[in-house]
């Protein structure tokens, strides 16, 4: 009788709270003419995204209230609100879930209130007939569970109006799939931009001005060559370290943009040599990772890159910024998924504020995003920071 009487409780919040919502369906209603009206004239367009949003919330809230009572999730599958006005307009006004959530809001302010007024007799009935039933006579409880299955009838009903056809939901997801790929493809062109101007302003402010150097030294050689070859012999020279150094610098830039030791050593041994040449004490530990150009089949030159220059990157941060003595590095295979785990023990607080363009943790959002892969970083005050990304590839 006790757990009855708690179920029969629970079932009472449950319609209340539907009869609540039924009242405010009401006073919605008149916010849904009035968008209607301002929008013809069209006078009050700005104001149909908005209502539509508040449609959406009305109908999330009843979702998590009939999955609280059944213990079943009710998926969402909306086109996004975003964009200019007129995109959003268009979007509220020819999504299939904003007529299907006025459905269930029309139905719902009848049957919402309607159950419970059915449910309130049922449960007075039910205290007097199952008081004596079961506390004088010792048998189950037989109106009063009629309570709960009333409830169930009202989650059952707005469950079915709320539910999205598999249509609908494919076409949200391929809606929203399309909206982060515009997102992820902006952040691609960003960072590849970034990464031009950076190889630009290596080249003009490094090699070239070294070239420059060179080139004028090597004239002025061959003017002093014949009246002060020891004079020539030293800008000859000049000029070959001058080679040397700009040489150096165009190394730097190639191992910029593809590090040559990924195409010779692999991942794995790039990744050595990174932890070898940061500083900090690194552990590098490899599950499933092909480190050598051998018979296994290894991720694509894209996916070693990004992950080579997501290590070097988060090994750079912890260098300069972490304060961290040691550090260590996971490079795992999973599936089709290659896993990267950068852990420094040092004082915490990175922030993708921090980086900007193609640089710092949000440059390496960004490359990682133009993979489809994920990023996630965890770095509380005081340590320890652990990046985390993964990059879906074909292996």
């Amino acid at each position: 009788m006790r757990e009855t009487l708690r179920r029969t409780e629970r079932a009472l919040e449950q319609l209340g709270a539907a009869a609540l919502l039924s009242l405010a369906s009401y006073l919605f209603i008149g916010v849904i003419l009035l968008t209607l009206v301002t929008t013809l004239i069209v006078v009050g367009a700005g104001i149909l995204p908005e209502t539509v949003l508040m449609l959406r919330r009305m109908a999330g809230f009843k979702r998590r209230r009939v999955a609280v009572w059944t213990g079943k999730e009710i998926p969402e599958a909306y086109v996004p609100l975003t964009g200019t006005l007129s995109r959003r307009v268009r979007a509220g006004v020819t999504d299939p879930a904003t007529y299907r959530d006025l459905r269930w809001l029309g139905l719902h302010f009848f049957y919402g209130w309607l159950l419970l007024y059915i449910a309130l007799p049922v449960f007075i009935v039910g205290m007097l007939v199952d008081g004596v039933w079961c506390g004088l006579l010792g048998r189950r409880a037989v109106v009063l569970p009629l309570v709960a299955r009333i409830a169930d009838l009202e989650a059952a009903w707005s469950g079915a109006l709320l539910k999205a056809s598999p249509e609908a939901e494919r076409a949200a997801r391929l809606t929203e799939r399309v909206e982060e790929l515009t997102v992820t493809r902006a952040g691609a062109v960003a960072a590849h931009g970034a990464e031009l101007r950076r190889i630009e302003r290596d080249l003009h402010d490094g090699t070239q001005a070294r070239l420059v150097s060179m080139s004028m030294r090597v004239g002025l050689a061959r003017r002093a060559f014949d009246k002060d070859p020891e004079a020539a012999r030293k800008l000859l020279a000049d000029a070959q370290d001058q080679a040397e150094e700009a040489l150096s610098e165009l190394r730097h830039v190639v191992r910029g943009i593809h590090p040559p030791i990924l195409t010779d050593r692999g991942l794995v041994g790039a990744v050595r040599a990174l932890a070898a040449s940061s500083g900090l004490d690194v552990a590098v530990r490899a599950e499933g990772v092909e480190d050598l150009s051998g018979d296994a089949v290894r991720a694509p030159a894209a996916v070693e890159a990004a992950a080579y220059f997501v290590v070097a990157e988060a090994l750079t941060n912890a260098a300069k910024h972490s304060g961290a003595e040691r550090a260590s590095v996971e490079l795992s295979r999973v599936g089709g998924v290659l896993r990267i785990s950068v852990r420094d023990e040092g004082r915490g607080g990175a922030d993708d504020a921090g980086g900007s363009g193609g640089s710092g943790l949000l440059g390496m959002r960004r490359r990682v995003a133009a993979l489809d892969g994920t990023v996630e970083v965890a770095s509380p005050v005081g340590g320890p920071t652990v990046i985390e990304v993964e990059l879906p590839c074909a292996w």
